[in-house]
């Protein structure tokens, strides 16, 4: 069985968040889907399998299964329509029903998921406090107009935003540390951003709950802080763009529509190029 590498939210014909993508007929046993990912060795590999009208998908990072991945359902909806042609897909996920678009542009493809609902509430203070521990991060170091928060957009996320870009491309923490904090919390990823104007971030994603360091591109995390964005009545306009990887060399570009209605799904877009690479 081969695996397609596909990296989602590119900035172009570069950079973009490598996922593995198996579309077959049936799925593997769950330790043969747990290995695969770990072989695969990307933040998330998806495997996906058809189901009456759609598609059944699960998500594996190299250490467990995830519920949702954002940037894994991008390059699905890329393979999709290598596969099948342009079009808009449904998706059974493990705890959510959503839908992906993939249509293709030359080297690359333009695809769109819509988030499972989001929702966001104030993060607890001692998971703030033992968060900024593990970075070296102080209360003074964060945005004051954007509290941290626990948002929701079919997983779920720390949000702290800093307030400064320089604060945020310093950022390092211990991979064990971060890896046991989360797993306590409940956390998939934590997600640091920095507001350069009220429609423009940059964010970085630790993801040590999965055994990555750092994702390049994360949707999942994007549609819960857009979610969150929304919650807050933050001066979004009806969308947000977020460069992301930009400090790990792998500059990536996600675009998050924002409709009015609280807890309504989230639109994620991007483009996604294929690597060429079987596994």
């Amino acid at each position: 069985m081969n695996v397609l590498k596909i990296a989602a939210f590119s900035d172009g014909s570069t950079g973009g968040n490598p996922a593995g993508v198996m579309v077959t007929s049936k799925f593997p046993s769950d330790g043969e889907m747990q290995r695969i990912a770990a072989e695969v060795g990307f933040s998330e590999t998806v495997f996906a399998v058809p189901a009456g009208a759609g598609w059944r998908a699960r998500y594996f990072s190299p250490e467990s299964e995830v519920p949702f991945c954002g940037h894994a359902t991008i390059a699905l909806g890329a393979a999709l329509a290598l596969q099948h042609g342009d079009g808009v897909f449904a998706l059974s996920l493990n705890k959510a029903d959503i839908t992906v678009e993939g249509r293709r542009n030359g080297d690359t493809i333009a695809a769109a998921l819509q988030s499972p609902p989001t929702r966001s509430q104030a993060a607890p203070e001692a998971l703030v406090r033992a968060t900024l521990e593990l970075f070296g991060y102080g209360q003074a170091d964060l945005d004051p107009r954007i509290a941290p928060a626990l948002a929701h957009g079919g997983a779920d996320h720390l949000v702290l935003v800093l307030n400064s870009r320089e604060k945020l491309a310093a950022m390092q923490y211990d991979l064990a540390k971060g890896r046991e904090l989360m797993n306590k919390a409940g956390l998939v990823t934590i997600l640091l951003a920095y507001a350069q104007t009220p429609r423009l971030f940059h964010t970085r994603n630790p993801f040590a709950s999965g055994g990555v360091y750092e994702d390049p591109a994360t949707g999942a995390a994007t549609a819960a802080f857009a979610g969150y964005l929304r919650d807050l009545d933050w001066p979004h306009g009806g969308a947000i763009d977020i460069v992301q990887g930009e400090d790990m060399g792998m500059r990536s570009r996600l675009h998050a529509e924002i409709p009015p209605t609280p807890g309504a799904s989230i639109k994620v877009s991007g483009t996604a190029r294929i690597m060429h690479e079987l596994a």
